[in-house]
């Protein structure tokens, strides 16, 4: 298929699969400390807080330049394609994690969020994930889809 020539391609496969490598760490993390099995130090999430940073980093890396190849292989940037779309609301997901662990420490007087809830809003984000990475090829509009390259 003439897309998969372009010099796109290789970018943003590789940094897909990294940032997806670093977030299914922070993932096994993440449903450790939920279980009770996995706590360190004051911060149990300080380590996962890490790999999700430096993995969204990369996931929005991955989208920009898939954007950069579907304007140049389909002439527009965004297609709101079914992988485009769980690609998006993955990230979203994601960057609502990062807020809340920036920002979401509550006020003077309010309680906190806590280690638990933020362990199933990162189960919640892999979960996204897998629906972008593997989920998407089930739906029945993706068979339109310009993301299905057996055709």
């Amino acid at each position: 298929m003439p897309a998969l020539q372009s010099p796109w391609f290789i970018p943003h496969v590789t940094v897909y699969m990294f940032s997806y490598s670093l977030l299914g760490c922070a993932f096994l993390i993440a449903l450790a400390t939920f279980s009770g099995k996995f706590n360190i130090n004051s911060d149990p999430l300080g380590p996962v807080d890490t790999l999700v940073y430096i993995g969204t980093a990369f996931l929005t890396f991955g989208m920009l330049s898939g954007s950069l190849w579907a304007k140049e292989a389909w002439g527009h940037y965004w297609n709101w394609d079914p992988k485009e779309t769980w690609a998006l609301v993955t990230w979203l997901s994601y960057m609502l994690y990062i807020h809340l662990r920036l920002f979401g420490h509550g006020r003077a007087g309010e309680k906190k969020l806590s280690v638990r809830t933020l362990c199933v809003l990162l189960i919640f984000c892999f979960a996204c994930l897998q629906m972008c990475w593997w989920g998407v090829n089930y739906l029945p509009s993706a068979h339109d889809s310009v993301h299905i390259y057996n055709r």
